[in-house]
Parts: structure tokens; C-alpha cells; sequence
């Protein structure tokens, strides 16, 4: 089975609490705070591996978690950062947010990397909150959660060219034929359920070949598989169109199958073809070739026969694919496949927003104060009262008034729920 879709859900490591501490010596029976940091929590990678070529690992395991940072120590001792961790991926591998959809990466080129999830900063200890009017604070912020995300992966394998066409056509026959690949080949439609690879030389040159599962009317909505498997070609450069010189109507056919590539993507029906009729070795045929040259003059210059079974005209049409590969540029990835997701990139928002969600009910929104939020030591009556402090000097307590909120109300920051007083 070929493993070309995953679900994983991947988690950045908590960042250690910060400590509460003071220096306890000889002779210095007052000392200072020495309370020292956590360390930052991992952080969650993937990163391409040539070596791979589909999804299959993921099929035993989905969850992948970033180590913690340690919690920070006395005498000014900072926590050591979590382990962070490299997922490998196949490259071609498209990287989707599940929730929203959002491509976050296109990943192609072997050793590239993309960081998917954040680990949570540190949290910082009592040294760090020392000042004039705070000589001796006792308390410590925790660590912050690191980020959590579901993502969907899809693999679009990376060939230069792509055969498409009817099933039972001789796709696989073909590419059994010019390369080393060996695909299960039968008399049958859909013998080939999944795509295949095979590196084809000639003259000195190479190029990737794949070969896509048959496709049938109504593909590009999912018939016959059909939507699962186009997207396998829209990174190729050339599409060799086989058609089965058995068919009653193979004029028809490829009438079809390219209806089907411009439902699916224009990008994908703008791409170059190269028509071939295959067996050849059939008797009729020759009568056929020459009436699809007829009907297709005004859409190609050149229609070719070949058999793969017995290689009739193969080596021909080897070589008019290896000169159209030289003439095409390479391909250009979309303005989405070049944008590459890095969390936080721009810095933490500081805008904050109140919300009345029901009666009695009160939601403060807003990336820096719930992030806060989820650093204060809520059992510490001295870290309250910081985070009342910092309430107050982003006048959310104004905010709130205005909204309505009035004594006993239920208060959310995130998910900490407060009694407003």
C-alpha cells in the first residue's frame, strides 16, 4: 500500500518554572533573590529526507512530542532547554494546519527544514523581578505551555515527467519497459493503485518517470481515486498522454482524460504533452495513428506509436521526451508551495480585545496578556498581584467596566478562569 496522506499531531516541549530563591551564607543572614530561569521548552522540526519516499512511518506512530526545559535552580542556575526534535519526511511532502488548511510548508529539497511547533519559553524566577521598590520578591513565573498542533500531510512525489491516461492504457507496461521499476502489471483496469517511480536513461541523460494510477470521468472529483492521484502530477514538467491502441474510441479518450486534468487544475491542463497511441503490435492500429495525427494537427505537430511490450518506437519516443525536458524550464513552485510557516516570526501581539460571551461571562483575548496568564503562579499571592499590576497598566480593568462586567462575574484569560472583584 502506498502511504501518501498522514495525520500528526505534534507538541513543543513546556518550559521549565522559574524558581524562588535566596542566598542563604555565612555572615549574609539577608541575602538577595538568586532564583534562576527555567530553560525553553524543545521545539518540534521537520526536515526532508531524501532517503524517504512516502509516509508509511506514520502509520505507526502520530504523535510527536518536544522534550521540557528544566525547572530553574537557586544561586542564579538556569534550567537546561528541552531536547528539540527533527521529524524526516519525504521530500514533495505539502504540510496543511488540520483546523484551518493552511499550506504551512511545501517541502522539496532534501535537508530543508520547517519548525511546526514552538516550545514555551521559560519561566522566570525571583532574581529576575528584583528592583528598588522589590528588594526581596517571593514569587516565580511557570513555564509556558508549548504550542500544539494538528497537521496534515500530503505527499506530491517530484518526477520530471508523468504518464496519465485511461487505465489499462500500458502505463505501467511502459514504464516497466524504460526503467528499473517494476510495477504489478495485468490485463485488467486499476491493476496500478498507487504511483510508481522509475529513472529512465538514454543517450546520457536521465530523467524521473511516474507512472499515475488510470484515470476514469469524474476524477477530479474522486472517482475512481482519481483526485488522490492527479496531485502526483502537478509537480512534473511533461505529461507523456498514453492512449490504448486496443481502445474502440481513443480520440475520445483523450478528449476525456485532459477534461479531467483542466477540472482538477489549470496549472495542471497547461502543462506540455507528448500524445502517444500504444500497441502498436495490435492489428488496426496503424489505421488509428493516423487518424488521431488527422484529428489532432491543429493541437500537436506530432502523435507517436509505440508498443511497450515489444519496444516498438520506445527508444523514439525516449529521446523526444529527453529533448522537450531540455527545452522546458524548470518548474516554478506557486506564490503558496514558497512560503514556509515560522511561528511568531513577526513578535508576540500585544493587542488585546474584551468580549462579552454571555451573561455574567467575560473573555479578555490577546497573545502577550494570555500568555501571562498561563505564567502566573495563580497559588502566589505576590504573583496575583504582579499580574493585577500588569492588568492595570494595559487598562484592561476599563475595558472590562465598559463592557458591563460587574462584581462576580466569571472572567476568562485563555483557559484561566477568574472571579472579577
Amino acid at each position: 500500500m502506498f502511504f501518501d496522506e498522514a495525520t500528526i499531531v505534534v507538541r513543543g516541549g513546556r518550559g521549565g518554572n522559574g524558581v524562588v530563591s535566596f542566598r542563604r551564607e555565612k555572615y549574609v543572614p539577608f541575602g538577595g533573590p538568586n532564583g534562576g530561569n527555567g530553560g525553553k521548552g524543545g521545539d518540534v522540526y521537520l526536515r526532508v529526507d531524501e532517503q524517504l519516499n512516502t509516509l508509511v512511518a506514520f502509520s505507526k506512530r502520530r504523535h510527536f512530542f518536544a522534550g521540557d526545559g528544566e525547572h530553574g535552580q537557586g544561586k542564579s542556575k538556569q534550567g537546561r532547554s528541552g531536547q528539540d526534535i527533527y521529524i524526516p519526511v519525504p521530500p514533495g511532502t505539502v504540510v496543511r494546519d488540520h483546523e484551518t488548511g493552511e499550506i504551512l510548508a511545501d517541502l522539496t529539497e532534501p535537508g530543508q527544514v520547517v519548525l511546526v511547533a514552538r516550545g514555551g519559553r521559560g519561566g522566570r524566577g525571583n532574581e529576575a523581578f528584583k528592583s528598588p521598590t522589590q528588594q526581596a520578591p517571593r514569587f516565580a513565573e511557570r513555564g509556558e505551555p508549548g504550542e500544539e498542533r494538528v497537521l496534515d500531510l500530503e505527499l506530491r512525489l517530484i518526477a520530471d515527467v508523468g504518464i496519465v491516461g485511461k487505465p489499462n492504457a500500458g502505463k505501467s507496461t511502459l514504464l516497466a519497459s524504460v526503467s528499473s521499476a517494476r510495477p504489478k502489471i495485468a490485463d485488467y483496469p486499476f491493476t496500478t493503485l498507487s504511483p510508481n517511480l522509475g529513472v529512465v536513461e538514454i543517450d546520457g541523460r536521465s530523467f524521473v518517470m511516474a507512472d499515475i494510477p488510470g484515470l476514469i470521468e469524474g476524477a477530479h472529483q474522486g472517482a475512481g481515486l482519481g483526485d488522490k492521484f492527479l496531485r502526483h502530477i502537478e509537480r512534473t514538467r511533461l505529461l507523456i498522454h498514453l492512449l490504448d491502441g486496443a481502445s474502440s474510441d481513443p480520440l475520445g479518450d483523450y478528449r476525456a482524460i485532459n477534461r479531467e486534468l483542466v477540472l482538477y487544475s489549470e496549472r495542471l491542463a497547461e502543462k506540455p504533452q507528448v500524445v502517444v497511441l500504444n500497441k502498436m503490435d495490435l492489428t488496426g492500429s496503424e489505421e488509428k495513428l493516423a487518424r488521431l495525427r488527422e484529428a489532432l494537427r491543429s493541437e500537436t505537430d506530432q502523435v507517436l506509436g509505440i508498443s511497450a511490450v515489444t519496444r516498438q518506437g520506445v527508444t523514439d519516443l525516449l529521446r523526444v521526451v529527453a529533448a522537450r525536458l531540455e527545452a522546458l524550464p524548470a518548474e516554478e513552485p506557486r506564490e503558496s508551495e514558497l512560503y514556509v510557516f515560522r511561528p511568531h516570526e513577526t513578535g508576540e501581539s500585544t493587542a488585546v480585545e474584551v468580549i462579552r460571551e454571555g451573561p455574567g461571562v467575560y473573555r479578555i483575548s490577546g497573545e502577550e496578556i494570555e500568555r501571562l496568564a498561563r505564567m502566573t503562579d495563580w497559588n502566589n499571592e505576590e504573583a496575583i498581584e504582579r499580574f493585577e499590576r500588569i492588568l492595570q497598566a494595559r487598562g484592561i480593568p476599563a475595558m472590562l467596566e465598559e463592557a458591563g462586567v460587574e462584581l462576580g462575574d466569571t472572567v476568562f484569560i485563555g483557559d484561566i478562569e477568574l472571579e472579577w472583584s
